[in-house]
C-alpha cells in the first residue's frame, strides 16, 4: 500500500465516526474526506436495497460537487464507500453482483478489462460480513485501490477499469437507480 493510500484510509476511518453530516439506515456517513488538499465531499449516500431489505450503504466523495456521471468521471478521484448492511450478501454473491455490475457498465464489453475484473473480483474471496466496510478509491494517476476493513488490495490501473468501476453505481444501467440518484445528489 502506497503512503498517500494509507494516509486516505486513515483519515477516512477517523473522520467516519465524528463528522457525520447524516445518518443513512443506522451508519454514520462523514460530509468530508480528509485524504487530499482540498477535502474530499461527500457528493451522496444512499442504501442498496433489494426486496425491501437493505444491503448496504452507498457514499460517493469528490473533489468538486457533481450532479452526473460524466462530472463525476472528469473529477481525478473519486472515492466510493460500502458498509455492509445484511449477512445477505456473501462473498459468492458479491462476486457474481460485481462481474454482473462490470457486464452492465460496459454494455457487455468487458473484454478489454476482463484481467482487471477477475482481479478485482478476487478481493471477496473472503467471507463477508455485516459491518464490513468497503472504500474504493478511484485515482486517474495512482488507479483503483479496494480497501476491505483499512486492508489494502494492489492498484489496478487504467482509465477503462476506472470507469467501469464507477458506472456500476453511476452509469446507464446502475446497480440500482435510486441509490444512483441519492450518490449523484439529486
Amino acid at each position: 500500500m502506497n503512503m498517500k493510500h494509507f494516509i486516505w484510509l486513515a483519515l477516512f476511518l477517523l473522520f467516519s465516526g465524528n463528522a457525520a453530516a447524516k445518518e443513512v439506515a443506522g451508519v454514520d456517513v462523514p460530509d468530508q474526506l480528509t485524504l487530499s488538499q482540498p477535502p474530499l465531499q461527500l457528493n451522496g449516500a444512499g442504501v442498496r436495497s433489494k426486496f425491501f431489505m437493505d444491503l448496504y450503504v452507498g457514499a460517493l466523495y469528490l473533489p468538486r460537487p457533481a450532479s452526473t456521471t460524466a462530472k463525476v468521471l472528469q473529477q481525478d478521484v473519486a472515492v466510493v464507500s460500502l458498509h455492509i448492511l445484511s449477512g445477505l450478501i456473501t462473498a459468492e454473491k458479491m462476486r457474481s453482483t460485481i462481474e454482473e455490475g462490470f457486464e452492465d457498465a460496459t454494455d457487455g464489453h468487458t473484454q478489454e478489462i476482463a484481467a482487471d475484473i477477475q482481479h478485482f473480483i478476487g478481493l471477496f474471496d473472503a467471507e463477508i460480513q455485516v459491518g464490513d466496510t468497503f472504500l474504493l478509491v478511484a485515482d486517474k494517476q495512482q488507479g483503483v485501490t479496494a480497501y476491505k476493513n483499512g486492508v489494502a488490495s494492489a492498484p489496478i490501473k487504467g482509465e477503462a477499469f476506472r470507469a467501469a468501476l464507477l458506472n456500476i453505481w453511476l452509469g446507464q444501467h446502475p446497480a440500482q437507480n435510486s441509490l444512483k440518484q441519492q450518490l449523484l445528489g439529486q
